[in-house]
């Protein structure tokens, strides 16, 4: 029995295309008769929770998706996971470990593959958050911040991206380095406290707190901005810059990051929400996280 990686819909051996979406359809599993070689079926998810979030995925025979090592919760004995390293030759999986250690994410993957009659896998962030989920289409990409990678479709390239210009990789709070996920498939990200999205029409611009942006479509401009006067940079408690989207696409934001959380907990801290401004200096290559 074949399966069409579209919708998932069942056709028979000799069809070609599947007759509910017309795509063409997958090869028929060769490793059981109840498998399918393929993990580019839609993928069934719930999340669940509010600001401690796990993201339920359950997993048809034969579909897999990888996840950041240390992020599941649980699995059923129908999953099989195990470790490796991106890439076909020994080159690609080395450079890419040096990539993934840039975006600040771990050498290894941790792959999820469902046998037998399917499985289900649970997964979860390090912190306090919110998950986001994106459904990208062939050839979309999505860029955001570094260690907010959480799972992803096998059908979907985790990359890096480097910003452009020069002021934004030393004061816009994400660092030189974001990362860029390109479709199809879903994927799956996470970040501190509430999101709050955004739609941004042609040249439409928002400001945004440096390290509070999540995540934001290719299309959308990244920059960063002065705040004003040097009483407002000094006192305002926001630092000297601000972060700058110009649009069009969909920008998302965070409420919390893990700086502000130190911050709060820090047993020295004396009060009041104000940063000091030289901290923006030290946003070379870092991240909230």
């Amino acid at each position: 029995m074949a399966f069409c990686t579209n919708c998932g819909g069942q056709t028979a051996d000799e069809t070609k295309f599947c007759p509910a979406c017309g795509v063409p359809v997958a090869p028929a599993a060769t490793e059981g008769p109840t498998e399918i070689q393929s993990s580019s079926f839609p993928l069934d998810y719930t999340v669940q929770g509010d600001n401690l979030q796990v993201v339920r995925v359950r997993l048809k025979p034969g579909q897999e998706v990888f996840a950041e090592a240390g992020k599941m919760l649980y699995k059923t004995p129908s999953v099989n996971w195990e470790t490796r390293m991106q890439g076909d030759s020994l080159g690609q999986k080395i450079w890419g470990a040096v990539k993934r250690k840039l975006m600040g994410e771990s050498l290894f993957m941790t792959y999820f593959r469902a046998l037998g009659s399917g499985g289900e896998v649970g997964f979860a962030g390090s912190y306090p958050g919110r998950i986001q989920v994106f459904d990208l289409a062939d050839g979309r990409s999505i860029l955001v911040q570094r260690d907010s990678f959480l799972l992803a479709q096998t059908t979907v390239q985790l990359n890096i991206a480097f910003t452009k210009k020069l002021g934004v990789g030393f004061f816009g709070g994400e660092g030189f380095i974001l990362e860029k996920l390109t479709g199809p498939g879903s994927v799956f990200i996470h970040g501190g406290g509430d999101f709050v999205e955004f739609q941004l029409g042609a040249g439409e611009v928002l400001q945004v707190d440096t390290g509070c942006i999540v995540a934001f479509e290719e299309g959308v401009s990244y920059d960063i901005q002065f705040v004003g006067g040097i009483k407002t940079a000094i006192f305002g408690g926001e630092g000297l810059f601000l972060a700058t989207l110009t649009g069009p696409g969909r920008a998302i934001v965070q409420s919390m990051t893990l700086q502000k959380m130190r911050r709060e907990l820090a047993p020295a801290r004396s009060g009041g929400d104000e940063r000091n401004p030289l901290g923006s200096f030290t946003n070379i290559l870092g991240s909230d996280d």
